[in-house]
């Protein structure tokens, strides 16, 4: 009975993380369409929305604690639930980059771009789908897929450094537009620190797993 109670609330927590990271993905999928569609109502709207990704953070986390306190699980379940509480907290975080990136989407009021945000957008749509495979390892418990994070975060890195190098040759030859490029920079920068949460909750997820965590791993052998 106590094992079914245990498995029970685990899946609560489960079910709460997928719906955290839907109302996530919908956040940075609107933030995405407000910034190119300069659709300021959809860029409130993110900002208006994400107390519900702070209440859905808050519950995991006091289930998390309770089963920790309640149940003292074993070895293995204990990674489970403490990679949930870590979890989180890098999910929280990438919410907060989206009503980041809405915040700066509506100072851009009427202002033609400097540039095509094609670059911009394949990152979001990137860091988007890290997102949504980080949540999904977790909850597959699928260590490929937790481990193929990193390497997607490649793309994003790359793309990053693209659009750093577009705005220094943009600044070079028209340098009145240097407001809106750091603008375009902010932007760049909290996606790729979106991807960089990703990569976190993966080795996260890869912890639960195994019972050991990459960056562990890599020390040891230094």
């Amino acid at each position: 009975m106590r094992r079914a109670n245990y498995e029970r609330e685990l899946q609560d927590i489960c079910d709460k993380l997928v719906l955290m990271c839907r109302g996530i993905e919908t956040a940075l999928e609107k933030c995405v369409a407000a910034l190119v569609g300069r659709d300021f109502d959809l860029a409130q709207q993110v900002q208006d929305e994400h107390e519900q990704i702070d209440k859905l953070e808050r519950e995991i986390e006091q289930a998390c604690l309770r089963l920790l306190v309640m149940e003292q699980p074993m070895a293995g379940d204990f990674r489970q639930v403490s990679t949930a509480l870590k979890m989180i907290t890098d999910l929280e975080r990438v919410g907060d980059q989206a009503v980041d990136i809405a915040e700066i989407t509506m100072q851009f009021k009427t202002e033609k771009y400097i540039k095509r945000l094609e670059n911009i957008s394949q990152m979001a749509v990137i860091v988007i789908q890290m997102v949504k495979d980080c949540v999904q390892s977790y909850i597959n418990r699928d260590l490929e897929l937790a481990r193929s994070i990193e390497e997607t975060d490649d793309k994003v890195d790359q793309l990053f450094e693209t659009i750093i190098s577009e705005l220094i040759a943009q600044l070079k030859s028209k340098p009145g537009s240097a407001k809106q490029a750091m603008r375009l920079l902010m932007i760049a920068k909290y996606f790729e620190r979106i991807g960089d949460h990703a990569v976190n909750v993966g080795e996260w997820v890869e912890y639960s797993i195994t019972g050991s965590h990459p960056k562990n791993a890599i020390a040891q052998k230094e």
